[in-house]
């Protein structure tokens, strides 16, 4: 067997998964950033709150007081006390007094979110798992809140339906909203798109993304489980595991991948899909699939070939193919090159984080340094499109954009959560048996 490719080391994401924030911040953070430097606020400081303290929303707090300088993390907010003390440690030691959140501004609980909004905060960053989403997204609109909103924003199609609601109020109160798909930030995938949607490698024909690697978080045995922890409690801190919260893998994880699709596309959404997908390696009790493909079906006759596997010990990728009348197109984590009539590679500025520039964008925008952003939009349709891809799979039907758009396939525990609710795991889905709700 040929060795396994891996994805490569410098991913953010897994770097921080696998080291505590005090760690990966003394390490990773930007060295023009230092301790001693001093940090006044003035009226035109902006004031953040993060929801969500993991390695995702630990990193995007970085992120935003990396990108703009006269931005303060002023609250935190998560559903347990732990993440919060790591994450503060590690952006502390990094940012000094630019990190302000005192035990008063630090917000724990389910309703913490609540709190961390009305602290009198400007920006929130939205990072808890994605089945809060909608939930957290309404009550920043509501609150008038700029938005950065980590990708997904839903896990099922009635949630889904909530957060276009909460994107179209967004828009007409002109809120500053950037998404956390971060290839759309990444300069060299801003210039291999640039040129594909015009025509750079002629009409596209088909596309084939990949997102092969290995499992997240693997569900942990039940013996370990504490005495006297809820139903909820264990499945919250084993989200990624659990369909309601994460999306499942092609929703959760996999969705970059489905994004720059629909980025080639031009954000049309396809007329149909069919997936096949299930489970190989037993997961405990978690019920998300660990490989699904979906073939998603366009008006121009493209079709779009998402291939997704999270198990250890097998062949790894994370590339897009695109195939077009005039030539191809190829990215990963390398430098994107297109081969044909039109030969070219990106040769650019290549060291620009595309997780800064996300941020950069939102100031931007909201101090009218750069284009006005707006992110939800598409980022409620990419989410949509996993969504879509992730039914197929489940039911083992075709299924059609608009019957997805109308379908009410509901995952989440019904009811305001509660510690100590009801909270029954769904069977993990049968194809040929598996209804949606």
């Amino acid at each position: 067997m040929n060795p396994s490719p891996s994805l490569p080391s410098h991913s953010r994401r897994r770097f921080l998964r696998n080291s505590s924030a005090a760690t990966a911040f003394a390490l990773a953070a930007p060295s023009v950033i230092l301790r001693e430097k001093a940090f006044a606020a003035n009226s035109d400081t902006l004031k953040i709150g993060l929801i969500g303290c993991g390695g995702r929303g630990t990193g995007a707090a970085g992120n935003a007081l990396t990108a703009d300088d006269n931005c303060v993390l002023t609250a935190v907010a998560d559903a347990f006390p732990e993440p919060p003390k790591l994450a503060l440690a590690g952006l502390k030691e990094t940012y000094g007094p630019r990190v302000a959140v005192t035990p008063e501004s630090t917000f724990i609980g389910l309703n913490a979110f609540e709190k961390l909004i009305d602290s009198g905060i400007d920006v929130v960053l939205l990072a808890s798992p994605p089945g809060f989403r909608p939930m957290h997204l309404r009550y920043a609109v509501e609150r008038n809140k700029h938005i950065f909103a980590e990708k997904p924003v839903a896990t099922d199609a009635v949630g889904l339906r909530h957060v276009l609601e909460s994107v179209r109020m967004a828009k007409e109160k002109k809120l500053h909203f950037v998404s956390g798909f971060c290839w759309r930030s990444d300069l060299p995938r801003r210039a291999l798109y640039d040129r594909i949607l015009s025509g750079g490698i002629g009409d596209v024909k088909a596309i084939y993304g990949t997102y092969l690697t290995g499992p997240v978080k693997p569900m942990p045995a039940e013996n370990t489980r504490k005495p006297g922890m809820t139903d909820l409690e264990w499945q919250l801190r084993n989200w990624m595991n659990f369909s309601w919260l994460s999306g499942d893998g092609i929703v959760e994880q996999c969705i970059h991948t489905v994004d720059k699709m629909a980025w080639c596309m031009g954000d049309k959404p396809p007329l149909k899909c069919t997936a096949t997908g299930g489970r190989m390696i037993p997961n405990n009790e978690g019920n998300i699939y660990d490989h699904m493909t979906v073939v998603y079906e366009y008006a121009t006759g493209v079709r779009g070939v998402i291939a997704q596997r999270q198990i250890a010990g097998c062949y790894n990728d994370n590339s897009d193919y695109i195939l077009g009348t005039k030539g191809n197109a190829q990215s990963g984590w390398g430098v994107p090159v297109i081969r044909g009539e039109k030969p070219w590679r990106y040769d650019g500025e290549k060291n620009k984080d595309m997780y800064v520039v996300e941020h950069e964008d939102l100031f931007g925008s909201i101090r009218n340094s750069r284009n006005y952003r707006f992110d939800g939009e598409w980022l409620a349709s990419s989410t949509a499109l996993g969504l879509m891809g992730r039914l197929a799979a489940y039911t083992g039907g075709e299924v059609s954009w608009e019957d997805f758009m109308k379908s009410d396939e509901k995952l989440s525990p019904e009811g305001p959560l509660a510690w100590d609710m009801k909270c029954p795991i769904m069977p993990l889905p049968m194809p040929g048996r598996y209804k949606p709700a």
